[in-house]
């Protein structure tokens, strides 16, 4: 313990990191406003956060951590009070041996070690961390017990029985505990990445899952009781009908969360142990994806690049929902996008707002569907279409027609692959020489897990994987092993891979003569298209993503 007594100034100094010139004039300023030393230093502008954490490490020799890397237990979490964590600005890390290990702002400050001590019953061993990163991860550690303790605060009030509760107590800000506990979960939701929040009844309790990496998590189980007051403060945010509970409702709410605009896109559904609901996120403060980045390989990108520079045509994005279809779509018309064209898109609903494009949501309700909202765009004089589903004959004849008098269109078809799109399009009745003379090209694509960097490990295939990579002897692949940074899945983030068919004069007269899908895949990879496992095979060779991933996403197609 002695050597954190030396004081953060003469650290500071003896690093060359400010003079004693400085010091003196920040310790004149700390005795009047009472800040921390690191805080003045750093608001001054005469070092930086990560000088100063440099430093300590160097001259005391305690280490640095970045939390941003870590995924912490919830038992190591509750080791030390949310309180002693904010008054501290400390957060547990691990305990190892009887030692918890503690990411702090200021390891320097003993007090503060002593206080951690005293309230843990622990030995501490500090850690310096960056102080924003630790408030950030207090809010997204800590935020699972607020909405637990939220849920209590319900039971007192209420009941744990209570299903009745006015729409005016719900609305009362001051006076529900629901809504900590429901922006409790988003704000969580949010700090851990999820792309969306399931709420789910069971018999007797009430389940929270998050979607991370496009697998669901389970976060949290409360009370059953808490599902009539949950749901009704969702449909308020949302504008649902707070009396309608036998039919599935669709809505959105615009969530202000840390100086970012969320919008959360809602659905909830009658299910035999109550309404289910589903809220996925939409961080539209943080939207900018470039073409290059989503999981092209060289040649996909050239034959992508060639697909969508013609001059007209439709071009199609296929996959099932959640596959990264709209992702792959607004990188695209990125890439495309200039003052010297028009470009409406009409979708449902409108994700992200594109800079320079005009994008039109549909509105069923009222009648205005992709079918309409395509007619209205043709009168404004469009160069590039993007229309956001196909889903029946009429969007799909609209569509292929327009791409016959001269526009650019895009869209997307939910099939499983290339060649199943074509026969999707003739089984909804479009007619074979309408696609063959439109159809630009094809994309079919998924979404893969890639393997976490920090915990990779090579190893030599075995029997079974080398089988199923179609190869006749073992190769190095990768696995995560799993650690803290990753939850211990072994993954970290996802990829697309792709399956990029091209149009020809062969798979044309295929289209015309209504050849069946395996005609036009076979026709297709003899022109050099490659299938979907085959793409997700080179990412397994290549370190990025497993066998597992490869057959749980591509296997079959």
């Amino acid at each position: 313990m002695t050597r954190v007594r030396k004081r953060l100034g003469e650290i500071l100094i003896d690093a060359n990191v400010i003079t004693e010139e400085i010091l003196q004039k920040v310790l004149t300023l700390q005795k009047n406003t009472g800040e921390k030393l690191g805080e003045i230093l750093v608001s001054k502008g005469f070092t930086t956060n990560e000088q100063i954490i440099e430093a300590v490490k160097s001259q005391l020799g305690i280490p640095s951590i970045n939390l941003d890397n870590l995924n912490i237990r919830q038992d190591v979490i509750d080791v030390i009070p949310e309180s002693i964590a904010r008054k501290d600005e400390a957060i547990p890390v691990d305990i190892i041996n009887g030692i918890l290990h503690v990411a702090m702002s200021d390891p320097l400050n003993y007090f503060a070690i002593e206080d951690i001590r005293v309230a843990t019953g622990y030995a501490v061993k500090p850690s310096i961390s960056l102080r924003e990163s630790i408030l950030e991860n207090i809010e997204k550690y800590y935020g699972k017990s607020r909405a637990q303790e939220a849920a209590q605060n319900y039971n007192k009030i209420y009941g744990i029985k209570s299903s009745d509760i006015q729409e005016k107590e719900i609305e009362d800000e001051n006076a529900a505990p629901i809504i900590k506990f429901i922006n409790s979960i988003v704000e969580n939701a949010i700090l851990y990445g999820a792309s969306d929040i399931h709420i789910e009844p069971e018999e007797k309790e009430l389940r929270v899952r998050f979607r991370v990496d496009g697998v669901l998590r389970e976060i949290m189980r409360s009370d059953i009781g808490m599902l009539t007051p949950v749901l009704s403060r969702i449909k308020i945010m949302a504008n649902l009908n707070i009396a309608e509970t036998r039919l599935p409702q669709d809505g959105r709410i615009a969530y202000r969360a840390k100086q970012k605009n969320i919008d959360l896109r809602v659905s909830i559904i009658p299910t035999i142990t109550g309404e289910k609901v589903v809220m996925r996120i939409l961080d539209k403060s943080n939207f900018s994806v470039s073409i290059e980045k989503i999981g092209l390989g060289v040649e996909e990108y050239e034959k992508v690049i060639d697909i969508i520079t013609k001059p007209y045509g439709i071009i199609l994005v296929s996959g099932p929902t959640g596959s990264g279809k709209t992702t792959t779509l607004y990188s695209i018309l990125n890439v495309l996008n200039d003052e010297y064209k028009n470009i409406i898109t009409i979708e449902d609903p409108v994700e992200y707002n594109l800079k320079g494009i005009n994008q039109m949501q549909v509105n069923t309700k009222i009648g205005f569907g992709f079918a309409s909202g395509l007619r209205s765009i043709l009168r404004q004089d469009p160069d590039i279409i993007l229309v956001g589903e196909t889903r029946d004959n009429e969007t799909a004849e609209i569509s292929i027609r327009s791409a016959l008098t001269g526009h650019l269109v895009f869209s997307t078809v939910h099939t499983n692959n290339a060649a199943g799109t074509i026969t999707r399009l003739l089984d909804m009745g479009i007619e074979p020489f309408l696609l063959s003379s439109t159809l630009g090209g094809v994309i079919a694509q998924r979404l893969v897990r890639r393997i976490c960097p920090n915990c990779a490990e090579e190893y030599l295939s075995d029997e079974r994987e080398t089988k199923i990579l179609g190869l006749d002897h073992p190769v190095k692949i990768k696995k995560g092993k799993g650690c803290s940074m990753c939850n211990n899945t072994g993954y970290k983030g996802r990829i697309a891979v792709f399956e990029i068919m091209t149009m020809d004069k062969g798979i044309r007269i295929l289209i015309d003569n209504k050849a069946s899908e395996m005609e036009i895949e076979e026709k297709a990879v003899e022109k050099g298209m490659i299938l979907l496992k085959d793409s997700c095979k080179k990412k397994v060779l290549s370190g990025i993503t497993t066998v597992e991933e490869m057959l749980r996403v591509t296997y079959g197609y």
